[in-house]
């Protein structure tokens, strides 16, 4: 066969393989939102999906509130955005002896930051916050500076930070809306989701040995769950944020001021769970093509999605199609990374995620004789 003949023969095939495929998914079938019948104890809650931005329970979410050790959140990322791991941190006489929950840190001792933190957020440590703001601020008001300035660059307006340890003051307030975007914000470094997620650490340096236990029991009472602190003062109440993640979908709890935070927090987890769902629709390199060159150095060229196509909707039956535009042919020269198509997916009838097709390896272009 010549290679006209046989160049028609590919296009052909490529043209009735790649110009549209379509496939159906089935799930069980929720057809709306609704939160009615939970009864939830806190002044205030919320629970929120980070990576569609929407709130999908709110009570008094928007009222301004204290929220005790939930300050640590801030602290960590704060922390995490102006040091490293692994840096060595003297304790500062400043944090030894601070009132509330402690890992009896003593001055002039060595730790890294890495540890500072399981203590900050299992053990709730209020002089290692106090040695995290000391060692990168220089002060406890200094910190509090850059916990609002990272409230700000976040977009938050109803939240203002005095101290990094969450110790009574009237001008150290949050809401629960607010709060669920700072921990939405945290859980994106995965030191800290790590972190938020450990029950129990143990950190041995020579003859020193603490072990630091996670106060947060939705670890133990939510399979799911992988976050984030809990808080408590006589006049905050008890305050928590919960993170749970269910087949790749992240949900955020919070409650300000709960008697029965832990029912709370499990309630609107697992109704959020049971209403909505993650679908993806192609993984990296799922979608695959090889496409023929005109005028290059070899005959073909495999284009691939490098990106991952995903959409959160309510749980129920869809119909899912995928479209996928390539030209029947590609001209050389092809530069590896060049965009050569794209695949268009559609939900229920919407367009809802769109990934580009591209060239896997360099092909240059064929040499006149």
């Amino acid at each position: 066969m010549n290679y006209k003949n046989r160049f028609n023969l590919i296009a052909l095939a490529l043209a009735a393989a790649v110009l549209f495929s379509v496939f159906t998914l089935y799930v069980s079938a929720h057809s709306s939102r609704t939160y009615a019948g939970i009864d939830i104890s806190a002044r205030a809650a919320t629970l929120y999906c980070p990576e569609t931005g929407e709130f999908l329970y709110d009570k008094c979410s928007d009222e301004k509130l204290p929220m005790a050790s939930t300050t640590k959140i801030m602290t960590a990322l704060v922390a995490v955005e102006n040091s490293d791991p692994k840096d060595e941190v003297t304790v500062d006489g400043r944090a030894v002896g601070i009132e509330g929950s402690s890992a009896y840190l003593k001055a002039g001792e060595v730790l890294t930051m890495e540890e500072l933190l399981y203590a900050l957020m299992l053990q709730s440590a209020n002089d290692a916050a106090v040695a995290i703001a000391c060692h990168i601020s220089g002060s406890v008001e200094d910190f509090a500076a850059l916990m609002n300035d990272k409230a700000r660059q976040i977009g938050l307006s109803n939240t203002n930070f005095t101290n990094p340890h969450g110790l009574h003051s009237d001008e150290h307030y949050t809401t629960a809306r607010e709060l669920a975007l700072i921990a939405a914000e945290a859980l994106s470094y995965p030191l800290l989701q790590n972190v938020c997620s450990t029950y129990k650490r143990t950190f041995t340096s020579g003859e020193r040995s603490r072990t630091y236990v996670n106060h947060n029991k939705l670890l133990l009472r939510l399979d799911d769950a992988i976050g984030v602190k809990t808080g408590f003062t006589k006049k905050s109440g008890r305050c928590l944020v919960g993170a749970a993640e269910r087949d790749e979908l992240l949900l955020i709890s919070v409650t300000l001021d709960a008697p029965s935070d832990w029912s709370d927090h499990e309630k609107m987890l697992e109704r959020g769970f049971s209403l909505i769902e993650k679908i993806t629709f192609a993984g990296v390199g799922e979608i695959s093509y090889t496409l023929p060159v005109v005028g290059g150095t070899t005959e073909s060229v495999t284009v691939k999605n490098r990106d991952c196509a995903s959409v959160i909707v309510p749980k129920g039956e869809h119909m899912i199609e995928r479209y996928v535009r390539l030209e029947r042919f590609a001209v050389a020269p092809i530069k590896c990374g060049d965009v050569i198509g794209s695949a268009v997916f559609t939900l229920d009838g919407e367009e809802v995620a769109t990934v580009k097709l591209v060239a896997e390896c360099d092909v240059e272009k064929k040499k006149e004789p």
